[in-house]
């Protein structure tokens, strides 16, 4: 997917704004807005774009390739919006009507719900909520008790559920002060004693969609993995660009160019290929899962493993690239440094550095 030349300038123009102010700016939130990005995943009869899983992750990839700031902010943010079909309809169509409604939170469970007959009562708190700053509600794993004591599955394993909560109930606890992805301002935050009626609970398993769009009874696991994975490409790619640039640079240089370069641009190339056929392949079983109404359980191991073998191969090949950047490389100003600290933050989250567990 091919973003427009304005659409394009007005990103580039406020990378700088909003690392500094490591948050995103007016500016690309009215884009955000505008574009309806952060409801790409959203029914349309909830006002959302309602967008199928391949070019959805084609959006978010392009978004990464300008900024993995904003590409990672829209596809976290976009991802709990999502959350919609999972919730009463009647609530949902209330929620997303508003044009700047944006969801984020946590995916870990921590905390508590104390469960009673008509609402639950949450504590605790909660790390990287994704775009903290401008989000409408937060959403949040929780442990449940009822009486006191820990709920229970079946296998004797305490329980948890998901929730939402109005950004006005949240203490939000201005601790993201990372090295990268600064403007994804993804800040922790507090609960305390606050009660929720049970309507603000959701459950991602398909079998408990409240609306039946295609995305819904797709498995919400595999649906998280491709939009990490697409961010990690989009990145990748720019940085690969940026590096080819710079090596470009150096090789007016002819006994660099004959030392090193010659060297140095087809490891580059080498690279590109094998992230082009990843890539490729990765787009193909979106399509393939998403055409299914129940996906092969062996496609969708093979985005498991795929997904992760692409950051692992992704996160090699910076490190073997980087120092031969130079001190352009090492200028924090500098765009090829501004990529790598995005890498190098988003290979933290945890999902894709994790081993398969199907």
């Amino acid at each position: 997917m091919q973003l427009t030349s304005t659409i394009q300038s007005l990103i580039k123009d406020n990378i700088s704004s909003a690392i500094q102010s490591k948050q995103l700016t007016k500016e690309l939130l009215e884009l955000a807005y505008t574009e309806n990005w952060f409801n790409l995943w959203v029914p349309l009869d909830y006002g959302g774009a309602a967008s199928d899983l391949k070019d959805g992750c084609a959006l978010l990839e392009e978004l990464a390739y300008l900024d993995g700031g904003i590409g990672w902010t829209i596809t976290l943010c976009a991802g709990a919006n999502m959350f919609a079909g999972y919730i009463d309809p009647e609530q949902a169509k209330t929620i997303f009507q508003t044009r700047q409604t944006c969801w984020g939170g946590s995916g870990k469970p921590s905390g508590k719900a104390e469960l009673y007959q008509d609402h639950a009562v949450l504590h605790g708190t909660w790390k990287y909520a994704t775009g903290a700053p401008h989000l409408t509600h937060f959403t949040l794993n929780a442990w449940l008790y009822e009486g006191g004591k820990p709920v229970l599955g079946t296998d004797g394993q305490p329980l948890y559920r998901s929730f939402f909560v109005k950004r006005e109930d949240v203490l939000i606890h201005y601790d993201w002060d990372t090295f990268g992805l600064e403007c994804t301002a993804s800040h922790s935050f507090s609960v305390e004693a606050l009660r929720v009626p049970k309507s603000h609970s959701f459950d991602l398993r398909p079998e408990m969609r409240t609306h039946h769009g295609r995305l819904f009874a797709y498995p919400f696991l595999t649906f998280a993995e491709c939009t990490l994975a697409v961010n990690y490409i989009g990145m990748f790619r720019r940085f690969l660009d940026l590096v080819e640039r710079q090596f470009f640079a150096k090789s007016i240089d002819h006994e660099w160019l004959q030392n090193r370069g010659r060297a140095l641009f087809r490891l580059v190339d080498a690279k590109r290929t094998v992230l082009e056929q990843q890539t490729k392949r990765l787009y193909e079983l979106m399509d393939i899962t998403w055409q299914d109404a129940t996906p092969n359980e062996q496609h969708v191991s093979e985005i498991a493993a795929l997904t992760r073998t692409v950051v692992q191969e992704i996160k090699g090949a910076t490190v073997e690239l980087f120092p031969s950047t130079g001190i352009t490389g090492a200028q924090r100003s500098e765009e090829l440094n501004i990529v790598f600290r995005h890498l190098f933050t988003a290979s933290q989250h945890a999902l894709l550095n994790t081993p398969v567990d199907r």
